[in-house]
């Protein structure tokens, strides 16, 4: 089936995440690079994008089991908007020019339900979509493949009508298992091509 619809990842497709900068406001640029390289931060953060915990729970343990890295986790999100350094060049061209073809699109991020309200604010490209679902809000994450069935429910449209652009290989490979068309992301231009090999005016 050729996709007629497309579904963003937001961190590292269309906004370019970048965790160190809102740990070193609080803890400085040395501290940030030892916490994110000694420290699972990415396993760590997956639990609240999950809705497994919530931020000051998942805080508190943290001090109690790693308390050298205590004020560091907590930095984190007391600087959260620091963490969010812009667009991620080129993609916002690529929504822009879908949504004037009328391609319909979605979002489906990893992004706690605490955190996510710093986003559309932020980035007017979200308004393009015609929902996010946000895994915080449904306690599931990707690549869970729970999430891939909210997602195709929230839209109404087949699996096999969706494309997934998302930067995790992981999350593709679960994604196209759930039937849905799936694009890694690297960078804008590689995925106007892979866009338009599937058949979208991108």
């Amino acid at each position: 089936m050729t996709p007629s619809a497309v579904v963003w990842d937001l961190g590292n497709v269309l906004i370019d995440w970048q965790p160190a900068l809102a740990v070193a406001e609080g803890v400085g640029d040395d501290e940030a690079r030892r916490f994110l390289s000694g420290f699972d931060f990415l396993a760590w953060n997956h639990r609240m994008d999950a809705g497994e915990t919530t931020w000051q729970d998942a805080e508190d343990e943290l001090a109690r089991t790693h308390p050298q890295w205590a004020a560091h986790a907590r930095a984190y999100r007391a600087h959260f908007a620091h963490s969010l350094a812009g667009e991620v060049p080129g993609t916002r061209a690529l929504v822009e020019t879908l949504h004037a073809a009328g391609v319909r699109q979605w979002g489906l991020t990893n992004w706690s339900e605490e955190l996510y309200p710093h986003a559309p604010g932020r980035f007017e490209v979200l308004a393009l979509l015609e929902d996010v679902v946000v895994s915080g809000r449904e306690r599931l994450a990707k690549p869970d493949p729970r999430i891939f069935a909210v997602l195709v429910e929230r839209t109404g449209l087949a699996a096999g009508d969706l494309v997934l652009v998302d930067d995790r290989p992981a999350n593709v490979a679960a994604g196209v298992a759930a039937g849905l068309h799936g694009v890694v992301f690297t960078d804008a231009d590689a995925l106007r091509v892979d866009l338009r090999a599937l058949g979208l005016p991108a």
